[in-house]
């Protein structure tokens, strides 16, 4: 068996374990100590960038929910405008 298994068994696997939140914490998106990739990527693009990296997301997921993950993909949409919001109410607030 290979070293490195296919991304779409990882993910199989990992939405098996009950304690895994795939919409919140996808393991594979917090891999190497505590940064989360949403953090590196809001650093990385700064206010503007990230609102429109959240509103594109938001159109991915919600565009292929019914082809693929379903619910699970319309509460990843979800995620993103939340992520949006929650960045224009720190910005309100500053």
């Amino acid at each position: 068996m290979d070293t490195y298994m296919r991304h779409e068994e990882y993910m199989k696997q990992a939405a098996k374990q009950s304690d895994v939140d795939m919409v919140n914490h996808p393991p594979h998106y917090c891999q190497d100590g505590d940064i989360e990739c949403i953090d590196a990527i809001r650093a990385a693009l700064g206010k503007e960038g990230f609102a429109a990296f959240c509103r594109g997301n938001a159109i991915k997921y919600n565009w292929r929910s019914t082809h693929k993950n379903g619910l699970e993909d319309i509460a990843k949409a979800r995620w993103y405008m939340s992520k949006l919001l929650e960045d224009d109410d720190n910005a309100e607030t500053r």
